[in-house]
């Protein structure tokens, strides 16, 4: 059974490594869901495809993502990934930078009311 704490509205992520360093997430987004419109002031992000397909928002540009590619989140740049199939899109999320805690989501738009 997964961690409550997990579970989210669009799916759900479990925490595959989490060092002073880094953080490692393996993230199942639900058919035709997205995540948030959203940035981070203290860590960066690298997202690799594993399965399904989805569409990433990086600022005003947009990228397919697909099972191996990826895609690389700067610090501060605003994003989103929206899975566009009719299947879970699975990817991982490496996070690099200084800290990260769930709190430093700063949350410019989402489709289920969270600030």
């Amino acid at each position: 059974m997964r961690d409550p704490e997990s579970q989210r509205p669009w799916g759900y992520y479990e925490i595959l490594a989490d060092a002073p360093d880094h953080k490692v997430k393996r993230i199942t987004v639900n058919p035709h869901s997205r995540l948030s419109l959203q940035r981070h002031q203290r860590r960066l992000e690298h997202w690799y495809a594993i399965s399904g397909e989805a569409v990433a928002t990086l600022g005003d540009h947009k990228v397919s993502l697909t099972p191996g590619t990826a895609v690389d989140i700067p610090m501060r740049t605003v994003h989103r990934i929206e899975n566009t199939g009719d299947t879970p899109f699975v990817f991982i999320e490496i996070q690099r930078g200084e800290y990260f805690g769930e709190d430093d989501i700063e949350r410019l738009e989402d489709d289920y009311g969270r600030g």
